[in-house]
């Protein structure tokens, strides 16, 4: 599953270099790890105010939906949504491997196509908010 730049020489004395492909996805990766290890426990801290009764003033219906509705709002749920879910893709293809699932194209196939699937339907819905 690693990816590294390699160095093929070919007659005449040229250099061919091909990149791998995986700097994408590990970048994708690590964003979505990055901003869901500092936005996971700040939702969790917040769904425990709001189960005991105590919702912050800023985060009423009214004025979440006013921020959810602006293309601020739409834009930062998006980014949030789109990294989680292919950091969560990436997760899975790795966790796969490790309980011995070796046919590592048909799961990095099937689980970053539901990963874009799932970004297509937030930007969907996000775009739908009014």
């Amino acid at each position: 599953m690693g990816g590294v730049e390699s160095l093929y020489f070919v007659a005449g004395g040229s250099i061919v270099m091909t990149i791998a492909k995986k700097a994408v996805v590990w970048g994708l990766f690590a964003a979505g790890g990055t901003l869901s290890s500092f936005l996971f426990p700040v939702l969790i801290a917040l769904f425990l105010l709001i189960a005991t009764g105590n919702v912050p003033e800023g985060l009423q219906f009214e004025q979440f939906h006013t921020f959810a509705a602006s293309w601020l709002g739409k834009a930062c749920l998006f980014i949030v949504l789109f990294l989680s879910l292919w950091h969560a893709a990436h997760r899975l293809r790795v966790v796969a491997h490790d309980f011995g699932i070796r046919k590592d194209t048909l799961v990095a196939n099937t689980v970053y196509a539901v990963a874009a699937i799932g970004t297509v339907l937030a930007a969907f819905y996000l775009f739908s908010i009014r």
